[in-house]
């Protein structure tokens, strides 16, 4: 497992950033989100709902990249390469909750469909690159 930097940090754990995630379609092209995460344990955790296009494209392929800006310096940016190394629906309601508090400062995800399943992708970093 790759190694943050130190000094990448706050881009993981203290500021607002979002990170631009790249999956692999089925046909081996490129597909990239802008998505909230977190930041445990070493790992990058991603939510979304079951049957998404990232959802799916993570489930068959565990290779996915990650761009990441300081929202106060677009020049300052980490990227990191990596695999799922988990995939979790448990706790993956109150994951998506804590995550819109970080963004949004709500309590509860207010985009949140009755229908959906969220699940957490846990992201284990292999390569790390960053400028700034």
């Amino acid at each position: 497992m790759a190694t943050i930097p130190d000094q990448y940090l706050d881009l993981l754990t203290q500021k607002k950033s979002f990170a631009n995630l790249a999956t692999v379609m089925p046909d081996g092209s490129p597909q990239v989100t802008p998505v909230w995460f977190d930041y445990t344990d070493g790992k990058i955790r991603v939510n979304t709902a079951r049957g998404r296009v990232k959802h799916r494209n993570m489930t068959q392929n565990a290779r996915v990249a990650l761009a990441i800006l300081d929202p106060e310096n677009p020049y300052r940016y980490i990227q990191i390469r990596g695999r799922v190394a988990s995939i979790t629906e448990e706790g993956a309601d109150a994951h998506i909750d804590s995550l819109a508090k970080k963004y949004m400062g709500v309590d509860s995800y207010p985009y949140r469909q009755g229908h959906e399943v969220r699940v957490i992708f846990a992201i284990e970093p292999t390569s790390v690159t960053s400028m700034g």
